[in-house]
């Protein structure tokens, strides 16, 4: 079975690009809600953040306060390195049950989409990586309208990931997300044209 990565900046537009490939009928293991499921999975994980980082982070149901939370770990790099030591390994571990369930039922191709999947090392265990990319004007421009965050907290989120020039020196595709949908879905469709030669 062909896995394949595929990562890119907040804001770089990643999940529009995951969203073609699920179009068009590759399965896709998202890390981002594999980070959300794993808190309820896992119990011990809010556990250990209502002992090591407070429970004013936990809501009445004992569930995390994201916004809150998200903002605190940005602003304080080694806090966020404190939470990923945390959350990472559980990550991971349903990661590689997903792929392994898909490769028990047949799977010819799986993307994973993940944010951070250089910065965990996940696309070394991948056969091919494709980030996706736009220049920081962009990032910033959209996330600022999709979520109306200020330009300060724009930036910490943008800074506490590796930029996305050095990325490029660690992947196989490169797909540039700044014009047209159309645009971006053209530069999919021949990289999935190619991934189903090499089936």
């Amino acid at each position: 079975m062909m896995k394949v990565g595929l990562t890119g900046g907040i804001g770089s537009g990643k999940s529009t690009v995951s969203a073609i490939f699920k179009e068009i009928g590759f399965p896709i293991i998202d890390a981002d809600l594999i980070a959300r499921e794993v808190l309820s999975l896992f119990p011990e994980i809010l556990e250990r953040v209502g002992k090591e980082f407070g429970e004013g982070f936990l809501d009445e149901d004992g569930l995390l306060k994201r916004r809150e939370f998200g903002n605190f770990i940005f602003k304080y790099p080694k806090e966020r390195m404190r939470y990923e030591n945390i959350i990472i390994p559980y990550i991971k571990k349903r990661i590689f049950s997903l792929i392994k369930d898909y490769e028990g039922l047949g799977a010819e191709i799986i993307i994973l989409d993940a944010p951070t999947l250089i910065e965990n090392s996940l696309h070394k265990d991948m056969d091919y990586n494709i980030l996706v990319y736009v220049d920081k004007e962009t990032q910033i421009r959209r996330i600022k309208e999709r979520d109306n965050m200020d330009c300060d907290d724009i930036l910490m989120r943008i800074n506490s990931q590796m930029s996305l020039e050095e990325k490029i020196e660690e992947v196989n595709f490169v797909i540039s997300n700044a014009e047209s949908v159309e645009e971006t879905k053209n530069q999919v469709m021949e990289i999935a044209s190619f991934f189903n030669s090499c089936k």
